[in-house]
């Protein structure tokens, strides 16, 4: 008999009405806001109460080893663990991102999490939940509208359209409109200039929404957000332009943090989506505070490895939140430490390489220099780390004896086995009892990486030869110009968000394992003055995906019942 696909699971179980799942929480009825029966949001003044009359709840993050393009099954472990919380008496949340439509029709597919651990409504989930993503992209396009609205008519502020910064965006993967050029002059069609989409999860606006503390906040950041320079050099911002106040009118109901359900009927808080290859690539704030305020331990997930997702999490927003965290989770596959370890190639879309599920002990020993790796980064922030080994069928009892061993030497809190995909919450209440010990022990000595005043250059360096185990960086001109006007405009104080390839620790994708003695290339550098971090591009990263050659989305529609069929 197959395993049922996610959709199947999904639809297998009756959600609970979310407005038990809020009562639950100790929310009152005038607080949350019904989108139908199974999804609400939650009004931030129920944030300000609850935090004022509870303690605050555990603080866990999950995040992994350099993963496949198959993904290690990050979010799945983050529901599990939950899940499993709460089978052991405790009492757990999920605070998790909304995906992007890019790769939910992309390569990815859903992101709900899998098998017996998900979020649901599992359909709503990954397409449109409450509309926050949509709002953003309006936000987002409507200080471009503005902007070449304001070059149209007469130009007062003296804006430069060849150093126009703020490009569009659309959450659909699109390769083709990656760079483009906008009006086709004359008196009415707008001057003609190069400019760029980047999909909406890139956007300032969503790093904004994400780390807001409040509807003041919001305004704040996004009155900051700078949009163009003008021709003698002054930064150009969405309050120049006084667009910063319609922008937060559309971002009003979006602020408000989503709550849904897991499949065992505990609560979900889903809220904002950046990736963390391009973006900070963690949920919101405001979600991650409401959490903590209803529940003894919240667990978030941070995107794609230690590396990418826990630093940033760690530098930018706990720094922006005054939130710490009491311990990480990193997750690790046995497929992924063999591919690491030289054996087998993971292309997304197609079958698994045999030599990934045949034994091999000496593979995964190999490979687990990058788990050993991650370990190591969780740690330089003082934080007790418990390594998730997510099983599959086909892992043996020598190569999970291996990955334990490696973990522990790495400095790991603990090492656990955990079957929540087939079995839900009942296959990760050893999880849950690590975790739980982890959390409890905290991290009193918790630190950031680097200091606020450090210069950006520096703050740079200190990420790329302490995280990616580099041995130094290469500031190209571009960079070097940037950053010393970010420098000159005041902006040293910030954190960076690295921006690069999540494939590998350094960044060229290809260089797998544990690699040392590169150099990492920073290319440019951009100013996320709203958000409140630098963005220094690494490589060939890129802030719009592309399609494959079969994207799932061929593989979804509707029936004749007017059910969604192939969403995964």
């Amino acid at each position: 008999m197959s395993f049922p696909s996610d959709l199947e699971i999904a639809r297998s179980v009756t959600p609970r009405p979310i407005l038990d799942v809020a009562r639950e929480l100790g929310l009152r009825d005038d607080e949350v806001e019904l989108y139908g029966p199974t999804k609400a949001k939650v009004r931030l003044e129920a944030i300000t109460r609850l935090e004022a009359e509870r303690p605050r709840g555990k603080y866990v993050v999950v995040t992994a080893i350099t993963p496949t393009p198959l993904g290690e099954g990050k979010t799945t472990t983050t529901v599990g663990l939950v899940q499993g919380l709460n089978r052991i008496g405790r009492r757990a949340a999920v605070a998790i991102r909304q995906p992007s439509l890019g790769p939910v029709f992309g390569i990815k597919g859903g992101a709900a999490g899998g098998g017996y651990s998900q979020v649901i409504p599992m359909e709503d989930f990954n397409l449109h939940l409450t509309g926050d993503v949509h709002a953003i992209g309006a936000a987002h396009n409507l200080a471009a509208a503005f902007l070449d609205n304001h070059i149209h008519h007469g130009n007062t502020i003296g804006i430069d359209p060849l150093s126009v910064l703020w490009p569009r965006v659309v959450d659909i993967s699109d390769r083709a409109i990656r760079k483009a050029v906008v009006g086709l002059g004359g008196r009415e069609n707008g001057l003609p200039r190069e400019t760029e989409w980047q999909i909406t999860v890139a956007s300032e606006v969503m790093a904004v929404l994400a780390l807001a503390s409040d509807l003041r906040d919001l305004r704040a950041r996004l009155g900051r957000v700078i949009l163009a320079t003008t021709r003698d050099g002054r930064p150009v911002t969405a309050e120049d332009l006084r667009v910063a106040g319609s922008m937060t009118v559309l971002l009003r109901d979006a602020l408000k943090p989503n709550l849904l359900q897991t499949l065992e009927g505990g609560p979900a808080f889903v809220h904002c989506g950046p990736f963390a290859n391009i973006a900070h690539g963690n949920n919101s704030v405001l979600a991650d505070r409401l959490a903590l305020a209803t529940n003894e331990i919240v667990c978030t997930e941070a995107g794609f490895g230690a590396d990418m997702g826990a630093e940033k999490f760690f530098d930018i927003k706990c720094r922006a939140s005054g939130l710490r965290p009491d311990a990480a989770v990193v997750v690790v596959t046995i497929r992924a430490l063999k591919m690491h370890g030289g054996v087998g190639r993971i292309v997304a879309g197609k079958p698994l390489d045999p030599a990934l599920t045949a034994e091999n002990v000496e593979a995964v020993t190999a490979g687990a220099a990058n788990l050993a790796k991650q370990i190591e980064n969780v740690r330089a922030f003082n934080v007790p780390a418990v390594v998730a080994i997510n099983v599959f069928p086909t892992d043996t009892e020598a190569e999970i004896e291996a990955v334990r061993r490696v973990s522990l030497d790495a400095g790991a809190r603990n090492a656990v086995v955990s079957h929540h995909h087939p079995e839900g919450g009942a296959g990760a209440t050893d999880l849950a009892a690590a975790v739980w010990a982890a959390a409890d022990e905290g991290a009193p000595a918790f630190g950031f990486l680097y200091p606020d005043d450090m210069p950006l250059v520096e703050k740079i360096e200190t990420i790329a030869v302490r995280i990616y185990g580099a041995s130094g960086v290469d500031v190209l001109p571009a960079a070097a110009r940037a950053l010393t006007m970010y420098e000159d405009l005041g902006f040293r104080h910030l954190p960076v968000c690295m921006a690069k390839t999540h494939l590998s620790l350094s960044h060229d994708a290809a260089l797998k394992g544990r690699p040392t003695g590169f150099r990492v290339p920073i290319r440019d550098v951009r100013l996320s003055a709203g958000a409140g971090f630098i963005t220094p591009l690494l490589g060939e990263m890129r802030t719009m995906p592309g399609l494959p050659s079969r994207p799932a989305g061929e593989n979804i529609d509707i029936d004749d019942d007017g059910e969604i069929v192939g969403l995964f």
